[in-house]
């Protein structure tokens, strides 16, 4: 296999540190490998694989000669280097929301529509976390029986809103059992005029209001569930939550589907979907949760069960580590399957 330049940009980060354990892990074949950041974080040293690597600005420079870049530092420094990185030659498969929803981009879960990778035009983007843990579980129900209605809400970690996020987790919790009163200053936007403590706590905000009252992270689930099925007909209804966990988020999917489809054949097709682990024994007390799958790089499903209000529904519990699979695992499949279709 052709080895390739690669640049991680956000290489400090929660998203960039495990983009670099899982190319390790993975034998991603590396030929040189660039780590870009803002001028703070410039200087540091990484231990990647082994071998220390020195953390650069990111600059036009740095992007001269690489085949491959994983963009992982936020939507405003995407836009900002995107087009020097394209301009440069390099594939940007990028992490953050600032062109999901382009036309000319493709958005990619490779295990349920990797064919998009192919019209890509220099840049594939990673869809929101949430997302690629219902799409996973999703397709084969979709491709079997078609999907009318999804309702969906999410339990998140709060790692899905960065380091601080669980800095403050952590500092919380100390000061509750200490009968300290708790400060909060991220949850549940960093930006907001309030916040509230998350240890001891559940959130039902993520990201900031939009229209008809949902968050944006709600829509950011209608519409790329969508835009990745090529099926605005399918109606999704979600809510999303935050809740005291570090890591994996949580999701309770009732699933409406165009003809029937009994709990023993979701099952079964289910335990053959790429990606998907099912994790489902009512009598033994199995079923998946976050404590269990961190680290993990599957999506788990269990407590599949018919919905009895309506002909064709089901219910499922799924749980992903969203900064693996939900993250840093989708963008380097992405790329290993560009380079498999030679699209890189």
């Amino acid at each position: 296999m052709r080895k390739l330049n690669v640049a991680i940009l956000g290489a400090t980060g929660m998203v960039g540190q495990e983009l670099l354990d899982i190319l390790v892990e993975r034998d991603f074949p590396i030929a040189n490998l660039t780590l870009l950041s803002s001028a703070r974080s410039a200087g540091k040293r990484v231990l990647v694989g082994g071998r220390e690597y020195a953390v650069q600005e990111a600059s036009a420079q740095a992007f001269q000669g690489v085949d491959v870049a994983f963009f992982a530092a936020g939507g405003q420094v995407s836009r900002d280097w995107v087009d020097v990185a394209v301009s440069a030659g390099a594939l940007v498969i990028d992490n953050t929301s600032a062109f999901r929803l382009r036309d000319d981009v493709p958005l990619v879960v490779p295990e349920v529509n990797s064919e998009e990778i192919l019209r890509h035009r220099g840049i594939i983007a990673n869809p929101n976390c949430s997302t690629i843990i219902m799409a996973l579980v999703l397709k084969p129900i979709y491709d079997r029986a078609g999907i009318r209605r999804v309702v969906v809400s999410t339990y998140q970690a709060v790692s899905g809103a960065g380091g601080r996020a669980m800095d403050e987790l952590r500092r919380q919790t100390e000061d509750y059992l200490a009968g300290r009163e708790m400060e909060a200053q991220i949850l549940p936007v960093a930006s907001a005029a309030k916040h509230y403590p998350i240890a001891f706590n559940v959130i039902p905000q993520i990201d900031e209001f939009a229209e008809e009252d949902y968050t944006k992270e709600e829509w950011k689930m209608v519409r790329e569930t969508h835009k990745l099925f090529k099926d605005p007909d399918i109606k999704v209804s979600p809510t999303t939550i935050r809740i005291p966990v570090m890591r994996c988020h949580s999701e309770s999917i009732n699933v409406e589907t165009e003809q029937g489809l009994s709990p023993e054949e979701c099952r079964e097709l289910l335990k053959q979907a790429p990606g998907v682990k099912v994790l489902d024994d009512p009598s033994q007390q199995e079923y998946p949760m976050p404590l269990q799958l961190t680290g993990k790089d599957d999506v788990y499903v269990g407590r599949i069960r018919r919905d009895l209000t309506v002909e064709n529904g089901l219910n499922l519990w799924v749980v992903g580590d969203q900064v693996r699979k939900g993250a840093a695992l989708n963008a380097v499949q992405i790329a290993e399957q560009a380079l498999k279709l030679g699209a890189i």
